[in-house]
């Protein structure tokens, strides 16, 4: 059951960020993939999205989609504050769900819109998320991969998003570990 509050905390936050990237609030970010040459549909296949600079958009939405708040936090969306409270715990950030093998989001990659660090934060290590046994974009890109018997890795997010809009589909990334 645990499982599938963390796996429904998720998916519901994907949904919210891909809402807020169509808001005023995520036009910056908007204009940043646009200007990286991503078309409306690429946007929607990776399901990118914004998360806001209030520290409980995301919690209320949780909230009014009956999500379970301990779920969200087990899945790194959430964090508890000192007096017990909850706060979100992406914000201000472009929104990069990490999916599983079957396309279920089990994680993010989030990258600051200004010049504060770190450039980029992912979710921690949860029940469904470990960094570094993950290939970012593995499911979209299997049946490419066993089509031309080649998987391509390249460094980042926006390497893959690109080459996929391109049609270079066995196309895949290391999430920033090394690989062996």
């Amino acid at each position: 059951a645990k499982l599938d509050a963390v796996s429904r905390a998720n998916q519901t936050a994907a949904a919210f960020y891909q809402d807020v990237l169509e808001t005023d609030e995520g036009n910056a970010a908007s204009k940043y993939l646009a200007e990286r040459g991503l078309d409306e549909q690429t946007m929607r296949t990776f399901k990118l999205g914004f998360s806001p600079r209030s520290r409980d958009g995301l919690r209320r939405y949780l909230e009014t989609h009956s999500v379970d708040l301990d779920g969200a936090v087990e899945a790194g969306l959430l964090a508890r504050r000192e007096d017990g409270g909850l706060r979100d715990f992406f914000w201000g950030r472009l929104m990069f769900p990490i999916a599983d093998r079957q396309g279920r989001v089990v994680g993010f990659g989030a990258r600051a819109m200004d010049d504060s660090p770190p450039k980029y934060i992912n979710t921690a290590r949860s029940p469904v998320f470990d960094k570094s046994t993950m290939l970012y974009a593995l499911h979209l890109a299997a049946p490419s991969i066993r089509e031309a018997e080649t998987a391509v890795v390249v460094e980042g997010y926006m390497d893959v998003i690109a080459a996929h809009q391109h049609g270079f589909r066995n196309v895949v990334a290391s999430m920033g570990t090394a690989l062996t």
